[in-house]
């Protein structure tokens, strides 16, 4: 088995891990009634995009080998490396979504009795959720040596992130006002200690 299919297997691996740690807290969620959502089109678009280049163009990779003209050699090290910041990525998304709880939603939503959480990751980072795809997006990179599937990841976390994360926190600071500014003031976004 070449280096490059065992990056592939892992990315594989990768995403129905995403999913299985993701599909309790969708079915969760549905059960809790929202009482303002700001969902629009950008909204829409950015996680499309995110859905484009974080699952179907490098799922159709991994399935036919196109586009075959960018790939690129595959090492043992980027696997290593892309696997491990992959792993990093799941263990940092699932701690979002036990945080979050009953506030958890897949769009810009308060729910019943939402509240602002500032623990674990949230302590860190004001969006470790966004955190989490951004590493997905980087261990992707390694795990496909192709340069149009392993980069596409980056840009679609890019567009998702730029699209939603400003209406995000405008929506908080709307519901929680000074609680939410002064936890802007202690927190970055999604590097700890950076941005």
């Amino acid at each position: 088995m070449s280096v490059a299919s065992i990056g592939e297997i892992v990315w594989v691996i990768g995403i129905v891990a995403w999913y299985v740690i993701r599909y309790p807290f969708e079915r969760r969620a549905k059960r809790v009634r929202v009482t303002s959502s700001r969902r629009s089109v950008t909204d829409t678009i950015g996680l499309a995009a995110a859905l484009l280049g974080l699952a179907i163009v490098p799922g159709f990779y991994v399935a036919t080998g196109i586009p075959a003209f960018a790939d690129y050699p595959a090492h043992a090290w980027m696997v290593g490396l892309g696997g491990l910041i992959f792993a990093v990525a799941l263990w940092t998304f699932r701690r979002t979504h036990k945080e979050l709880g009953r506030n958890w939603s897949i769009s810009l939503e308060i729910r019943e009795k939402h509240q602002l959480i500032s623990k674990g990751p949230y302590a860190v980072v004001r969006h470790p959720m966004y955190t989490s795809f951004l590493l997905m997006a980087i261990g992707q990179m390694f795990l496909l040596s192709n340069w149009v599937a392993g980069l596409l990841g980056v840009a679609g976390f890019a567009v998702l992130f730029f699209l939603r994360v400003d209406k995000e926190e405008r929506l908080m600071l709307e519901f929680f006002g000074p609680e939410y500014r002064a936890y802007m003031d202690r927190t970055k976004r999604i590097i700890p200690y950076l941005y």
